[in-house]
């Protein structure tokens, strides 16, 4: 697939800002729904039946999640009437209640793959595009404008790099799903009973661990380094202690060198406070003195939590099985969501055919699940959108 449309930045008013268990930016479920939307849409229009849309990429320019407060921040809420508010049927002195919700602004464009020749219908194509576009929610949030919508053959690389100038800045969100299936792998080394979501929580929250006071024993090593530059033994010592710095504290895990440094010292007056802070950064108690200290999570990039779709929990029930449902016709299956790890990549980075190909979500199924991966092409093979066996041990 080389052929895309753009449909760039569009500025979107109260769009869901939650999504499963974590908030900030849409379920990319959302962006492939408006996709779809589209391309039934297409499939029956009079003059563009011929063409068929597949998957899109998603590149955020701007948002802004309407939240409020400093240290714990909370969502904006207004007085929502219910839809009795008003009317004869309700009291007048009734209080409209507050509905929560979290909503947000922001500005994205969408990079979506299509198959067929728009030829010289370009003009009449992207109106027809752009007046659906504004009929559609995005997110549940109102489309208020559209800078452009353009196709685009990107064959070479040399097109790629055009393409994402124009969509600089902007962040590419990227599928990681793979750094959560490895760090799973890694932690299950550690510890047998260790469990899918311990792997996500490591990418989703911001962790911190405390490590004993430990400011005397790095200003000895440096002076003492100092004095002794030509002392290769020394700069190891203190290359040792700077190395274990850079990892989380765990007792007991210590340099057998710095270990064995300072077991060399003399037990007198001028060393008792640095002996001291050595004792008790070796065996801490809850009296100990601590620095606490971010952990770093399991990947560089700039990685987020995401939600990618749904996985059944029942069977799929008869409509009228179900009371209060949306229809009257439509089967029902209740669903929770599949959580996953993403990462927001610079347009920049996308600068070949390979990544920008990498970088389109499209629908993956099975049964019992329901997801959205990258690397996958619905329409040139649909065997490519089943699920591997191993996808239970990538997704939370």
């Amino acid at each position: 697939m080389n052929q895309y449309i753009l449909i760039h930045r569009i500025k979107v008013q109260n769009a869901n800002a939650i999504s499963g268990f974590t908030w900030g930016f849409p379920s990319i479920t959302h962006f492939l729904g408006f996709t779809h939307n589209l391309s039934r849409k297409l499939s029956v229009s009079q003059k563009y039946s011929d063409i068929t849309l597949s998957g899109c990429a998603v590149v955020v320019h701007e948002h802004d999640v309407q939240t409020y407060g400093s240290f714990e921040k909370r969502f904006t809420q207004s007085r929502n009437p219910p839809y009795l508010h008003g009317t004869e049927t309700a009291k007048k002195s009734e209080t409209a209640p507050v509905i929560e919700e979290g909503k947000m602004n922001m500005t994205v464009s969408l990079l979506i793959g299509y198959k067929g020749t728009i030829g010289n219908r370009e003009d009449g194509f992207k109106v027809w595009l752009e007046k659906n576009c504004y009929t559609q929610r995005l997110a549940g949030g109102t489309i208020l404008t559209i800078n452009d919508i353009a196709p685009y053959t990107l064959a070479k690389e040399q097109d790629v790099r055009v393409l994402m100038r124009k969509l600089l800045p902007g962040f590419v969100l990227m599928d990681r799903s793979d750094y959560l299936k490895k760090h799973y792998e890694n932690l299950l080394l550690k510890d047998t009973d260790a469990e899918l979501l311990d792997a996500w929580l490591d990418f989703s929250t911001l962790k911190q661990k405390a490590r004993p006071k430990s400011d005397l024993i790095t200003k000895d090593l440096h002076t003492l380094t100092k004095d002794n530059q030509e002392n290769d033994m020394m700069l190891q010592i203190l290359a040792d202690w700077q190395k274990h710095l850079d990892i989380p504290y765990e007792v007991g895990q210590l340099p057998e060198s710095v270990k064995a440094y300072f077991a060399s010292l003399p037990k007198d007056k001028p060393n008792e406070k640095l002996l001291a802070q050595w004792k008790s950064y070796c065996e801490p108690d809850e009296k100990t003195e601590a620095d606490w200290e971010y952990i770093l999570k399991p990947n560089r990039g700039y990685l987020v939590p995401i939600m990618t779709g749904y996985k059944a929990l029942t069977q799929v029930y008869k409509n009228h099985e179900v009371e209060n449902t949306r229809d009257n016709e439509t089967d029902v299956c209740f669903v929770e969501s599949v959580h996953s790890v993403g990462e927001w990549l610079s347009a920049h980075r996308i600068n070949s055919v390979e990544k920008l190909k990498e970088s389109v979500w499209n629908y993956a199924y099975e049964e019992n699940w329901y997801l959205c991966k990258q690397n996958v092409d619905n329409q040139n093979n649909e065997s490519q959108s089943r699920l591997t066996e191993d996808d239970e041990d990538i997704y939370s």
